[in-house]
């Protein structure tokens, strides 16, 4: 909900994958607001091509900006649309209910590829769901060509649990098998919350939550919900988690409360896989918050377990959940798999995508 990530990626989608430059290109509070109240007219969709409300605007809204942020990204980085083959696009996600097989991410893929003069594969979440499957998380398959890449410094020989703090949290284990699932919630509740509170986007660098302290019953009322027992694959929208009654506590011990909750929330998922994971890799945007990479940090040692940011194990934790669009993208024109039974619950291995032609 906060901007648009750009990646560059030479791959063949299997593993050969060389990372190049990012960016990212932050939507207007306008932007934001038209965004907010998608979400709130995407409830009223029954249907996948159904744009209600102001859902119409927002999806044309957001298919020309990923094209000014793509033109931005090229001269940014000296590039020509010749020297790209392919975009990723992701658009953004207004409702996602996976037990009801339905999905839905604004953005148009054909107007995108006309617009930058770049083909374009997107709507990569959809077959999986066709094939029964949750439609996220799709990144582990790029997690797992990352996965023997990972710095020298902190290798391991146990399993590697990449885990993505965004809105939701997910993660992807890779070790004799690759699982993935959303492990709980992430950012989405704490930007809530100091939204409401405070009228800003989000805590920057935990600045809020460093004047609370922690409330163990309020996130004992977090911890409790039914989904942390659901057996997986499993996935969650961002309103499946909401602001419970805050009990007259402090805007700060609330935003600290919270940051707790998400940490939590990832360690408790070690509970569904076969294996503690050695090393814990945090990428996206919750890795900025200090309290919850300190609450990882606390309760993954208790297990034995290490937990470091995606930089210092050789990634960019800001640019790869947009590398990894990028490569499942090439995966997508070459009818690889994006998804497996058991990363999305889809009855077997599935490709996806809708791939636009461009004309330059």
């Amino acid at each position: 909900m906060d901007g648009i990530d750009a990646a560059l990626l030479k791959t063949d989608g299997e593993a050969v994958v060389e990372r190049g430059p990012s960016g990212f290109y932050p939507y207007s509070p306008e932007t934001r607001d038209l965004l907010q109240q998608a979400l709130v007219d995407a409830l009223q969709i029954d249907q996948r091509d159904e744009r209600p409300g102001c859902l119409g605007n927002a999806q044309e809204m957001v298919t020309t900006l990923h094209a000014e942020a793509i033109n931005q990204f090229l001269k940014d980085n000296n590039l020509t649309v010749d020297n790209v083959d392919l975009l990723g696009f992701h658009g953004q996600t207004v409702l996602h209910r996976p037990d009801d097989a339905l999905t839905v991410q604004i953005g148009n893929g054909q107007a995108l590829a006309d617009a930058t003069g770049i083909s374009t594969v997107y709507d990569m979440r959809a077959n999986d769901m066709v094939h029964g499957g949750q439609g996220a998380p799709l990144i582990p398959v790029y997690h797992q060509a990352l996965a023997k890449n990972v710095s020298s410094d902190v290798a391991v020989d146990g399993p590697i649990c990449f885990v993505n703090i965004g809105g939701i949290s997910n993660i992807t284990y890779v070790g004799d098998e690759l699982i993935a699932f959303d492990s709980g919630p992430g950012n989405a509740l704490i930007d809530q919350w100091v939204q409401k509170h405070v009228g800003i986007s989000h805590d920057q660098g935990g600045a809020i939550a460093a004047e609370g302290v922690i409330d163990r019953s309020f996130i004992d009322g977090y911890m409790a919900d039914a989904f942390f027992e659901k057996p997986v694959p499993k996935s969650l929208d961002r309103n499946d988690f909401r602001l419970l009654d805050e009990a007259n506590l402090s805007v700060e011990t609330v935003a600290r409360s919270l940051a707790r909750v998400s940490a939590e929330a990832i360690i408790r998922a070690a509970e569904h896989l076969p294996d503690t994971p050695s090393l814990w890799i945090i990428c996206g945007g919750g890795r900025h918050n200090p309290h919850i990479m300190n609450d990882l940090t606390e309760l993954a040692l208790e297990a034995g377990s290490n937990v470091v940011s995606a930089e210092v194990a050789g990634f960019d934790g800001d640019a790869m959940e947009a590398e990894g669009w990028a490569y499942l993208a090439v995966r997508s024109i070459q009818h690889l798999p994006l998804t497996y039974p058991q990363t999305t619950g889809c009855k077997q291995e599935v490709s996806g995508g809708v791939f636009c032609t461009a004309t330059r």
